[in-house]
């Protein structure tokens, strides 16, 4: 027998002998020098037996036929997909909706995963009931999805050490469970950017959640760590719009923490990226990406002129100065002290939930959310337009981040997509900042 080097797509280094890439097999193997010294017929032999030992031997076990390999062109943020397809849990949240939404307009295969399915409605994806504390639920929701890819959107929205537990750690391990069940080839996970400094209990489940996918190997990951939310910031646009004064904690010297918050719209795409960019890729990339928006720090006192800057713009009338009233971050030490004691003398859980939430409050108003590297920056809306957009119409009440908010608007209503229509009430998706008052948050 003899087996020319083209036929055997093989073309000869100097005096090595490489086999390009050829299907199946992507990349190329080194058969190292087999021209040097040896008699033809031998040589022949080998190059043979080489060829049908990469046609055969490198099959992918039936396991991971649902795990693609990923060839694309240069990526490009907001742009690039894959043809696999995406479950978002978490998906009725806050975020979640907006990454089914964004999922969605990328052009990929969407499933919702809410914990009633009556009650929530997606334009262009399918919605399925399930709990996440159920491995067996989400395990079998995983798979009739035929689910390649999973992004995680879930999170306490208390934060509470009992909450945290079962949302931000052992539900979202079952999600990452259920995906190695399924065969699924990458996770995304949604964390948040204060665990790099974690203090408390959501922020500790959340690290073990990390700690979870990075301990595993069959799933490549993803994990995104936003600064805040633009709807953490913005529970006191509606008072200030009314006369009322600006709250923020002082901090001494003229200082207040800051951040630089990011969109909803814009926190989606980056997250949805992570599905196609290797860059953010465990397998050979950096997959923990905190990420805030494009502004500069914007301390608290500075949201307060901000606010006020925006309600001129929308109104069409000279800007007036802003009451801004900055209590002494001792007074919040104060309080939150006074519940601890409370919680010591009684050991109510209602008590210590509350002292818990303390904790909260007082970690954001004392800790900057900031992210200074271009990498780190993302997406285009500034923090004044969300400013203005609710000064303009409103924004839906939520008592872990609004609570002076007013009801929305007929218009804001209809301008909604199906996405944010549901019914039920919102999932737990990721954490955020809290209000500027007693640490409600998300």
């Amino acid at each position: 027998m003899t087996v020319r080097a083209r036929d055997a797509n093989i073309a000869p280094c100097g005096g090595c002998v490489r086999r390009e890439a050829a299907s199946p097999v992507a990349g190329s193997i080194e058969l190292g020098c087999l021209t040097m010294g040896m008699p033809i017929m031998p040589r022949h032999i080998l190059l043979a037996a080489a060829a049908a030992w990469s046609a055969t031997a490198l099959v992918l076990p039936a396991r991971t036929a649902r795990r693609p390999a990923i060839r694309m062109a240069a990526f490009e943020p907001g742009v690039t997909k894959t043809d696999e397809r995406v479950t978002v849990v978490g998906a009725s949240g806050y975020i979640g909706k907006a990454v089914v939404r964004e999922c969605v307009r990328r052009g990929y295969a969407t499933t919702a995963v809410v914990r009633d399915a009556s009650k929530a409605s997606f334009d262009g994806a399918t919605t399925v009931g399930a709990e996440c504390a159920d491995l067996g639920g989400i395990s079998r929701a995983f798979e009739a999805a035929g689910t390649d890819v999973v992004v995680c959107c879930l999170a306490s929205r208390s934060g509470t050490e009992a909450d945290s537990l079962l949302v931000d750690y052992e539900a979202s391990v079952n999600c990452l469970e259920a995906a190695r069940k399924c065969g699924a080839r990458h996770y995304v996970l949604l964390s948040a950017f204060c665990v790099a400094k974690p203090d408390l209990s959501f922020q500790t489940a959340k690290l073990k959640t990390e700690a979870a996918l990075a301990g595993q190997g069959d799933v490549t990951y993803s994990v995104v760590r936003p600064t805040a939310f633009f709807k953490s910031l913005s529970g006191q646009v509606e008072i200030l719009k009314g006369g009322g004064p600006f709250v923020y904690f002082d901090l001494g010297g003229d200082r207040s923490a800051t951040c630089n918050p990011i969109s909803e719209a814009d926190l989606a795409m980056a997250i949805v990226d992570c599905v196609a960019d290797p860059a953010r890729s465990s397998k050979g990339g950096e997959p923990i990406w905190n990420v805030g928006g494009p502004d500069a720090g914007i301390s608290m006192k500075d949201q307060g002129e901000l606010i006020a800057t925006a309600i001129a713009e929308v109104d069409g009338e000279p800007r007036k100065e802003p009451w801004l009233l900055g209590v002494p971050i001792g007074v919040f030490d104060g309080i939150v002290g006074a519940i601890k004691w409370a919680y010591d003398l009684t050991g109510s859980p209602k008590v210590k939930d509350a002292w818990e939430l303390g904790q909260i409050g007082r970690y954001y108003a004392v800790e900057d959310m900031l992210t200074t590297a271009p990498a780190e920056k993302y997406g285009k809306m500034s923090l004044k337009e969300h400013y203005k957009q609710v000064a303009k119409d409103g924004q839906e009440y939520d008592p872990y981040t609004t609570i002076f908010a007013k009801a929305p608007t007929a218009a804001m209503k209809a301008a909604a997509p199906a996405a944010e229509r549901t019914a039920d009430a919102p999932d737990a998706d990721a954490v955020g900042v809290g209000t500027p008052l007693f640490g409600k948050k998300k």
